[in-house]
């Protein structure tokens, strides 16, 4: 579970409601799997259709993307 671009494995979603605010993560065998710093309760709500960026390139797409890559 890799970016199809440079193959990191470590992203980043933005929380829709403050711009500047993001969490990172990893995909684990499908699952995300948040940083130990993210606290889980102050997340957005998180689906297939929510956009995630690579934290090394440009990528970014639907987290289902990355979920079947």
């Amino acid at each position: 579970m890799s970016c199809p671009i440079c193959g990191q494995n470590d992203f980043y979603i933005k929380d829709p409601e403050d711009e500047y605010e993001c969490y990172d993560f990893s995909v684990q065998n499908g699952e995300v799997c948040f940083d130990d710093s993210v606290v889980l309760e102050q997340l957005p709500d998180i689906s297939e259709g929510t956009e995630a960026f690579c934290n090394r390139c440009s990528w970014h797409d639907q987290l289902k993307t990355i979920q079947k890559t």
